[in-house]
């Protein structure tokens, strides 16, 4: 069987994800910071799952319990990382934007930096991560949010070239999505909201075809095109 490890597996696309992956011939580890939730999932089928309960934001013990999951995993073939978060923040307050950094930023690279290095030393693996549409521009609503995402996105990208120099099997997937129903999705005028049920299936298949980069769903390829070609002029009054 293949092994995983989901980071953020407790609710939302990590959930969707690591059911997915245990129907399709994977042992998975899954983590998130509430045990009560990793354990209510593993009641589900207890032979397919492996439970580490940590805060990404907590870099030490992140590693450790890294460390101890692969090892009972007796390896790993793939990394997700679900795990983020953003809050509308008009006010600027420097909590959100200090919390929403924490995670995506110093917590993530902590966990690309584990896999990317694993993955090295082993010459193959599958490193995944969920960014967000939201990283292509600037937002007076979430600063922080769309920042930090992207700077996930170029991350990911960095890693991608550091894998072609390698020339070895090790695939990173930058998985772009944009309103998903989840406790991630917040504001008004969501349009195109995807079901968990459906964005999984096709990350799943994002996975499985090793691709770059993939917008969830597919219909977002277009809205990203459009943003990024709003002259900067008109999108600062927007």
């Amino acid at each position: 069987m293949k092994k995983a490890i989901i980071i953020g597996a407790t609710s939302g696309i990590g959930k969707g994800l690591a059911k997915l992956l245990s129907d399709n011939n994977y042992v998975v580890g899954i983590t998130g910071r509430r045990t009560e939730l990793l354990e209510k999932l593993k009641s589900e089928k207890p032979n397919s799952y492996f439970i580490k309960t940590f805060d990404i934001t907590d870099i030490k013990i992140a590693v450790e319990k890294l460390d101890e999951l692969k090892t009972e995993l007796g390896g790993l073939d793939l990394l997700i990382i679900s795990s983020g978060t953003g809050d509308l923040n008009d006010n600027l307050d420097f909590e959100i934007e200090k919390r929403t950094i924490d995670t995506n930023v110093l917590g993530f690279t902590c966990i690309a930096n584990w896999a990317f290095n694993l993955f090295e030393k082993q010459k193959f693996g599958h490193l995944v991560a969920i960014s967000s549409v939201g990283g292509l521009r600037g937002s007076r609503q979430a600063p922080s949010y769309n920042a930090t995402k992207a700077f996930q996105i170029n991350y990911l990208e960095a890693l991608r070239q550091k894998a072609t120099k390698l020339k070895q099997p090790i695939f990173v997937t930058d998985i772009r999505p944009g309103f998903v129903d989840t406790d991630m999705a917040k504001g008004e005028g969501q349009f195109w909201v995807a079901t968990v049920d459906k964005a999984t299936r096709q990350i799943f298949g994002a996975i499985n075809g090793k691709k770059k980069i993939v917008y969830v769903t597919k219909r977002w390829r277009l809205i990203a095109t459009i943003l990024k070609r709003i002259p900067r002029p008109i999108y600062d009054r927007m």
